[in-house]
């Protein structure tokens, strides 16, 4: 069996020093998984509610608020249900909160759940997360699928609420699609930015970095980081569009404020 025993949260804090929630579900085979939930400098206006205590700790960004629903609420519902039951669960705390937005429990105290109990869950089967997933799918929605690991994007300039600079899109990625693994997508992705690096510099232009650790110099427009990612696409030997593909977060929502 793999039913929950215990679901316990607590703050912690994320790579930008701000708090976040951390959650924690031991299930009664002895075995128990953490999850710990990342957060957007900024949030679309449709995405779920981010639940934050506001006040003065912590600039108004604790989620203490968050931890006690998860450890009240959240918990006395999950407790006794099977860990691998994911698709019930899920079901489960979004009845619990009963809004589209999540806005009584938090989307941050869902979250922080559903991941934990997703890994208690992939403990319990003994397969790597990925494969848990991929079973879970396979069962609900009858269908066979090849396994395969997803493409990482990767943010190698910032613009936006993500830094203080004069480029209008949030996040310029490149995606790995013609690597043959995960590690070679980290190792194209590695010598991109490297090369995007000595170009900026070569140009005169700042290789300070914005909030998610891409460079933020200031440009002539957001063509014109476009350009340089592509430049230096090529300056590593690989092709655009074959090897590397550009991806976009553009974050609209906060293009204008204020109307």
């Amino acid at each position: 069996m793999a039913n929950i025993t215990s679901v316990k949260a607590i703050q912690i804090l994320d790579s930008r020093g701000l708090p976040t929630v951390s959650c924690r579900v031991e299930t009664d085979d002895g075995l128990s998984a953490v999850s710990k939930v990342p957060s957007g400098a900024s949030t679309g206006e449709r995405e779920a509610l981010e639940l934050r205590d506001g006040g003065n700790e912590y600039l108004g960004k604790g989620v203490l608020k968050a931890v006690k629903n998860i450890n009240t609420k959240l918990a006395d519902v999950l407790i006794g249900m099977d860990a691998r039951n994911q698709f019930e669960i899920d079901q489960a705390l979004i009845d619990l909160d009963g809004t589209p937005a999540k806005k009584n429990l938090g989307a941050n105290a869902i979250l922080a759940a559903s991941i934990a109990t997703l890994r208690s869950g992939a403990k319990s089967a003994k397969l790597p997360l990925y494969e848990h997933v991929n079973n879970l799918y396979c069962s609900k929605f009858k269908a066979n699928k090849q396994l395969s690991l997803p493409v990482p994007m990767l943010n190698i300039i910032n613009g936006g609420e993500h830094a203080n600079n004069n480029i209008d899109i949030q996040e310029f990625m490149v995606m790995p699609i013609g690597a043959q693994s995960f590690n070679e997508c980290m190792q194209w992705a590695i010598e991109i930015y490297g090369a995007l690096k000595s170009l900026l510099a070569s140009k005169g232009l700042s290789t300070a970095v914005g909030d998610e650790g891409g460079f933020a110099p200031d440009l002539k427009s957001n063509q014109e980081a476009i350009e340089l990612i592509l430049k230096s696409i090529e300056d590593c030997g690989l092709e655009a569009g074959k090897d590397i593909v550009l991806a976009l977060d553009c974050a609209a929502s906060e293009f204008f404020k204020d109307g």
